[in-house]
């Protein structure tokens, strides 16, 4: 049973930078990706830490050490945001900053 739901960020074209992301990566890691997501959905977020302006990484030591990049939207939701290996990390959490204050911003005006 799943207590979180998990969804993906969309820029204002449609496109999820996520998914872009994930669509490259090889079936080993594209499945320890997906693991990890459906351990967020339970509710088992692994091996997180803040990253700065509300955005976290949860990490996966798996090869290339894999990050994906995700925003809590009160105690149910969580926007993923992006994903990179350990060496992109640091130009990966600056887009996940900026698509989180997009996602932030959005949703404020359309409550408005």
């Amino acid at each position: 049973m799943c207590d979180k739901e998990v969804v993906e960020y969309e820029d204002e074209d449609g496109q999820s930078p996520f998914s872009t992301w994930f669509l490259k990566l090889k079936a080993p890691a594209a499945l320890k990706v997906t693991t990890a997501i459906t351990k967020m959905e339970n509710g088992n977020f692994g091996d997180v830490k803040p990253v700065g302006q509300g955005v976290s990484e949860t990490r996966i030591h798996f090869q290339q050490g894999y990050r994906i990049y995700f925003g809590r939207d009160g105690d149910k939701l969580v926007v993923l945001l992006g994903g990179s290996t350990k060496k992109r990390q640091d130009a990966a959490i600056e887009k996940a900053q900026t698509h989180w204050k997009t996602y932030k911003a959005r949703k404020k005006k359309e409550r408005n």
